[in-house]
């Protein structure tokens, strides 16, 4: 057959066209696909077609969270006596950095830190704790004689003749406490659980005691890993960061200590020039409150206040009006001078930290509520805010 043969001709035109043209597919019929089209993926949330595979995972992850918290809740006193640790070990890095500028290497500076620290507590405990649990025990047993002194003043009698039987009931509901057989046995076992809760203090204090010195020679090498996590064009702008933060929080531990010191001494002077009973004592409850900022020297104003009111009337009042004028030079000269070098936080950001803290993790929150608030503020400064000024 020719190529000019006009059948052919048809034909391969006939061909053409239908190859050209689109095939019409009928009405209610899914169009062809390839064989080896991918197959859209539907998410698993949108797997209805499947409830009980969906089920079990949601059920699986929320048992996943429970058991996780579980977790978190039963390493709580682990993880306090790891953040009171660490918070001392930032404390005392201060110190081993101005002897490492001295000149001294960060081991030697290390070890004299911690010579240093250990003769501290070595003397607090040979000096002063035997002191603490005579008065302690002197306190105890001087209750009643005090109360008895009490009713003899001024002070109570102007009570009573407020309240009358009123104050007579207490009195007779409190001396039947105090002679009922079954107080002495509830007192009994009292005793047993303060012994218990002394020597559980004191294995916390020695456990918070061996991390602080691991954390004081381990610090450098805990930065550098930690800086390892962050990617590597952004390790110094965040090495940056985080000695800041590191030296913000050593530098308020140091100045924290520095005041609760000022307020042990202050109460010391105090109660030894009016002639109130268990200066030392109180000098040690001062230290310990003091460190709770903010509120710290008011709650101490009260307990002290109150103590010496069971004394004398009068010097109770005297004691109450110096430690408060006292109160208002430690708020506006001593702490601006002890904290301003060290953290820049807003006063009214540091009254909100303390309270938040207080309320969410009590004493602990309420000692790193301000170094945490002056964190906050150092990641927003030197990240967030450089890259919302970056944005046009």
């Amino acid at each position: 057959m020719s190529a000019d043969d006009p059948t052919e001709r048809a034909a391969a035109s006939a061909t053409a066209d239908t190859a050209a043209s689109p095939v019409e597919i009928p009405e209610g019929t899914a169009a062809p696909t390839p064989a080896d089209a991918p197959r859209p993926r539907r998410s698993m949330w949108a797997r209805v077609d499947r409830p009980f595979r969906l089920g079990f995972l949601l059920t699986l992850g929320g048992l996943s969270a429970f058991l996780l918290a579980l977790a978190l809740t039963s390493l709580s006193t682990v993880l306090i006596y790891v953040a009171f640790a660490l918070f001392a070990a930032l404390g005392l890095n201060p110190v081993v950095r101005l002897l490492e500028r001295r000149g001294l290497s960060r081991g030697v500076s290390v070890a004299i830190v911690i010579v240093a620290l250990a003769i501290v507590v070595g003397l607090v405990v040979v000096m002063i704790v035997p002191v603490v649990v005579e008065q302690v025990a002197s306190f105890v047993k001087s209750v009643p004689k005090v109360i008895d002194d009490f009713m003899h003043t001024d002070l109570y009698a102007l009570l009573n003749r407020q309240f009358g039987d009123q104050i007579n009931t207490l009195l007779a509901d409190g001396e039947k406490l105090l002679t009922d057989g079954k107080t002495l046995t509830a007192l009994g076992g009292g005793a047993l659980k303060v012994g218990t809760s002394i020597a559980a203090g004191v294995s916390a204090f020695v456990i918070v005691f061996v991390l602080t010195l691991y954390f004081v020679v381990g610090l450098p090498g805990i930065k550098t890993s930690l800086l390892r996590l962050a990617p590597a064009r952004h390790r110094e702008g965040a090495r940056d960061i985080v000695d800041q933060i590191t030296e913000s929080v050593g530098g308020y531990v140091q100045g924290m200590v520095v005041l609760a010191f000022t307020n042990a001494v202050v109460a010391l002077i105090l109660y030894l020039l009016l002639g109130l009973p268990f200066p030392p004592l109180m000098a040690v409850v001062a230290f310990l409150v003091t460190l709770i900022p903010l509120v710290g020297p008011l709650l101490f104003l009260a307990i002290g206040t109150v103590t010496a009111l069971l004394a004398n009337p009068l010097h109770a009042l005297i004691f109450g009006a110096v430690y408060l004028i006292y109160i208002q030079i430690e708020a506006y000269v001593l702490t601006p001078r002890v904290m301003n070098r060290t953290v820049s936080v807003p006063g009214l950001l540091v009254v909100i930290g303390a309270l938040a803290g207080g309320t969410l993790l009590g004493l602990l929150g309420a000692l790193v509520a301000v170094p945490a608030t002056a964190s906050i503020l150092i990641i927003i400064n030197k990240v967030w805010l450089p890259r919302q000024d970056a944005r046009v």
